[in-house]
């Protein structure tokens, strides 16, 4: 181990498996190492005996049930906006040729204790029972409003400057009600709390326009697409990405221990007692918890069933988001469900999961509204884990930590701080102008 490299990668999550192989891409010399035997680390996939060693210990699992083998069960559940910036960080590294991903059949939003497809155009929002009648107009005008913005195109402006004026400003120029702005800015923009009102308009109208995009895009029921055979497929992919460009990968390394100099720079990092030296280090949480501190909890609950989630139109995957408002609560509450039509399970088995930002210590009783959706089940087991956050200075000491995995069951948030992080690593913007037809038979049967 006596090359000096640009990065030392650590821990092969989904993350750090994508920084990783776009530094490769983009000429680093990188080693990624992970003291785990396998891929993934928090956001692998298991099968279905490993679940039960995780959750039930020794017992073993039901034969009715079906094959172990047959399950891939993702420990971090997230699909992707098929215009989002996970496929366009794919399409850019040409990761696609290693994936086949297919469309979700359905996106939906909890509403007055129903739920409800989520209307994304001018056509669906008249024929959507979440608005009564006039509202439905009003929305109309407000999405063909959001269809027809072009940033270059003055006249699409409505003599608005999004830059200047807030989400709320534009909403109000609308005149929607609380209800609709709701379900909009927590099922289609994807916020995930509602302070993005009082922030520049921009952001929320390109989030609206990715959301109608990528729902366009593979005429299916919901803007989403989602890896065959779950997301376990894709740190190996990035993995062997790196190593067509030169990364090197070593897993089942022990200790992994950080090398720092008098001044507190990285220097390395050590190894079974070989140190391997670099200029900067790249890693999860879980390998610097000194220089992280904890800013919440998700709580989850996983469920294998034998049916869909009901009224869902009998969808095999769905994404079904309860905005906190509805539920009373301070965070958003999501439900995420896929099945054997993307191979994550046997024939007639469906995964479900429950997920939220932690508000009590009572994740069983938190998570009940999310898990009453779903109908009778076969097993559930839950779970929480802690959430962290950088808090070194990453100038002072070279160390580059991702932040724990959130709540959210779309790749939204994570890309966001995969693009945060390559910025601050190498002092530039990954440029994500792709072909995005580049990804487009992907999502194909």
């Amino acid at each position: 181990m006596d090359e000096v490299y640009d990065v030392i990668v650590l821990g092969t999550g989904l993350k750090e498996c994508i920084l990783s192989g776009v530094l490769s891409v983009n000429g680093q010399k990188v080693l990624h190492m992970d003291r785990n035997d396998y891929y993934g680390g928090d956001s692998t996939s298991l099968n279905l005996n490993q679940l039960w060693k995780r959750f039930r210990g020794d017992d073993k699992p039901p034969e009715s049930l079906g094959s172990s083998k047959d399950y891939n069960i993702d420990m971090i559940p997230k699909f992707m906006m098929a215009n989002g910036g996970l496929v366009r960080v794919l399409i850019h590294t040409n990761v696609t040729k290693y994936l086949n991903f297919k469309a979700v059949d359905g996106s939906y939003v909890y509403n007055k204790g129903k739920i409800h497809k989520v209307p994304a155009t001018d056509v669906e929002a008249l024929k959507s029972p979440l608005m009564g009648l006039f509202e439905k107009r009003r929305a109309r005008k407000f999405f063909i409003y959001v269809q027809d913005y072009d940033e270059n195109d003055l006249k699409s402006h409505e003599k608005m400057d999004l830059n200047k004026v807030t989400a709320r400003d534009v909403i109000s120029k609308y005149g929607l009600d609380d209800n609709t702005v709701d379900f909009i800015g927590h099922a289609l923009a994807l916020y995930t709390d509602d302070v993005y009102l009082d922030n520049p308009a921009m952001d929320f109208i390109k989030k609206m326009k990715i959301y109608a995009e990528s729902l366009a895009r593979f005429q299916g029921g919901s803007p989403y697409i989602y890896p065959l055979y779950g997301l376990g497929e894709l740190p190996q992919a990035f993995a062997r990405l790196s190593a067509v460009y030169g990364g090197t990968y070593m897993l089942n390394k022990p200790e992994c221990k950080v090398e720092f100099d008098e001044n507190g720079k990285v220097f390395g990092v050590t190894s079974e007692g070989e140190t391997a030296k670099c200029k900067k280090v790249v890693c999860d949480p879980s390998y610097l918890p000194d220089k992280v501190k904890k800013v919440g909890k998700v709580a989850r609950a996983i469920c294998i069933m034998s049916h869909p989630i009901p009224n869902t139109s009998d969808s095999h995957s769905v994404q079904v988001i309860l905005p906190q408002k509805q539920l009373g609560r301070k965070s958003d509450m999501y439900v995420f469900c896929c099945s054997y039509s993307h191979n994550v399970a046997p024939k007639g088995k469906y995964i479900a999961f429950v997920s939220t930002e932690a508000e009590t210590d009572n994740p069983e009783t938190e998570l009940k509204p999310g898990i009453e959706l779903l109908g009778q089940v076969d097993e559930i087991f839950f779970d929480a884990y802690d959430r962290y956050e950088p808090a070194n200075k990453q100038d002072e000491d070279n160390c580059f930590i991702s932040t724990s995995y959130d709540a959210t069951t779309h790749f939204e948030t994570t890309v966001h701080d995969v693009l945060a992080m390559y910025s601050r690593i190498t002092g530039k913007d990954l440029d994500l102008s792709v072909d995005l037809s580049a990804a487009s038979a992907v999502a194909e049967e």
